[in-house]
């Protein structure tokens, strides 16, 4: 009788074990802002096609340096910055790291042809003030477009590089749990793409954690701060917007996408002259860009498909 007691309250116990178990919330994956802060967001799971736009072809990008990027407002601009990310976008199309976007197909079966160019820049001198809403962002680049500073282009991404004195909280700009926004705004009637991408040196170990270390900062490839970060999350943004344009295309089940799930994974790294780490060559330049998410049977971070 005893035997029979014990082995009802081992099953009892069991029971209540399994039941307990499998009614904890499903959290070992969640991205929390700490994750982000220390870069491991990489949720090793299924990247997911919900039916919407993916910008096939080739991508056009255009710049657009809002605040003060040059002499005319009264100082010499950050040319350094300028010229790392010209050549940063004039050099990485047609590159492996630039093909992984050609494993994300639209419901056609078409995908980007893994080809991007530098289409132009254009400045603006604070026609929105010094804290910009998603409104705004979506004004500059209706300017520019409409008053023919660049052209329409409906393959086209305009990014908006704000100087370090201009906040955008609207955008996650400085927030740790936020990744780089892009946007559409309409002008003339037709959806145009847009990116925003704050100055990192308001936010160092938020925007670029890559390059501080207890609060220092590092030696960057380049030697800048601000540019070599840039390119960092221009690399980012230009791959979430080609892939997830208006918000219907390719992200896991976290809402993660593409480049979301590799944010602060850099691979095998090498020192530069300057002894900054670097992790990818396009031009003569060096660079430390995060990896990407290639859409294939594994499914993994890495710089080439």
């Amino acid at each position: 009788m005893k035997r029979k007691i014990t082995n009802l309250q081992v099953l009892i116990l069991l029971l209540t074990v399994s039941f307990v178990w499998s009614a904890q919330p499903a959290s070992a994956q969640s991205v929390t802002s700490s994750q982000r802060e220390t870069g491991h967001v990489n949720t090793n799971t299924r990247i997911l096609y919900h039916n919407g736009q993916v910008m096939v072809g080739p991508q056009d990008v255009y710049f657009i340096w809002y605040g003060c990027w040059d002499n005319t407002c009264g100082n010499n601009g950050d040319t350094t910055t300028q010229n790392i990310l010209t050549d940063f976008m004039s050099n990485v199309g047609a590159t492996p790291y630039y093909a992984i976007l050609r494993t994300y197909s639209n419901s056609a079966g078409q995908i980007p042809s893994g080809a991007a160019y530098f289409g132009g820049q254009a400045f603006d001198q604070y026609s929105r003030g010094l804290e910009l809403t998603t409104s705004d962002l979506q004004g500059i680049v209706n300017d520019q477009i409409t008053n023919h500073r660049l052209p329409q282009d409906s393959n086209g991404v305009y990014v908006v590089f704000a100087s370090a004195d201009v906040s955008s909280p609207a955008t996650g700009f400085c927030v740790a749990s936020a990744q780089p926004y892009h946007g559409i705004v309409e002008v003339f009637g037709s959806d145009m793409r847009y990116a925003f991408i704050g100055n990192p040196t308001r936010c160092p170990s938020v925007a670029a954690p890559q390059f501080v270390a207890n609060g220092t900062l590092l030696s960057t490839p380049n030697g800048s701060f601000a540019g070599d970060a840039m390119a960092n999350t221009l690399a980012h943004v230009l791959s979430t917007t080609v892939t997830n344009p208006l918000g219907t295309g390719w992200f896991d089940r976290y809402g993660l996408q593409n480049a979301d799930k590799c944010d602060g994974e850099f691979g095998t790294t090498y020192l530069t002259t300057n002894g900054a780490r670097a992790n990818i060559k396009l031009g003569q330049r060096d660079y430390l860009i995060q990896q990407n998410w290639v859409n294939d049977r594994k499914g993994r971070c890495a710089m080439s498909a």
